[in-house]
């Protein structure tokens, strides 16, 4: 299922907290030559703060972030740039959401162990606290047949998850 040629296209690299989205994702982006975005520099400071006192978000909080999002995407598109973005993207309504910028948008979903990335989590430096990992484990809905994906395990070295998610990539892009 590749994308039409002559148009740009979004990479999502989703998955839940710690999964490594972005450790994948700046590399990815670099090699594909595309625009990089965290999406979690574009949280609200009240979403942030809602987070780091170990709240989860509501979808209400989630949707003028992810209006955000989509816009970000939108501009890099007009620009004629390509993008690989962040996103944990947990429910089939915020995929659908995020597809409002892109409807050919690739997800590619970082799985995982959930202790192994507790224990990821726990190593770093994040406003989203370990606490919230259950609540995103619970929150993920697996993606449907409908939605161009793939799911790539990061159990291995990050080198080698990052040369499984661009050969996954390049599977879909027709000049990557």
């Amino acid at each position: 299922m590749s994308l039409d040629e002559g148009r740009p296209w979004t990479v999502a690299v989703m998955g839940v907290s710690g999964s490594g989205k972005t450790s994948v994702a700046v590399p990815v982006a670099d090699e594909l030559q595309a625009d990089f975005l965290e999406a979690d520099a574009f949280h609200p400071p009240a979403n942030v703060a809602k987070m780091a006192s170990g709240t989860p978000l509501t979808d209400e909080d989630r949707a003028p972030w992810l209006d955000i999002l989509v816009e970000e995407i939108r501009e890099a598109h007009d620009r004629g740039r390509p993008v690989v973005l962040t996103c944990s993207a947990l429910k089939r309504i915020y995929r659908d959401h995020l597809r409002q910028a892109d409807d050919q948008m690739i997800f590619i979903h970082l799985t995982g162990d959930p202790e192994l990335i507790m224990e990821r989590m726990r190593e770093r430096q994040h406003f989203m606290p370990p606490a919230l990992l259950e609540s995103q484990v619970a929150t993920l809905e697996e993606l449907d047949d409908d939605e161009r994906h793939a799911e790539v395990d990061v159990v291995a070295s990050l080198p080698e998850v990052i040369r499984r998610v661009l050969r996954t990539v390049r599977t879909f892009l027709p000049d990557a």
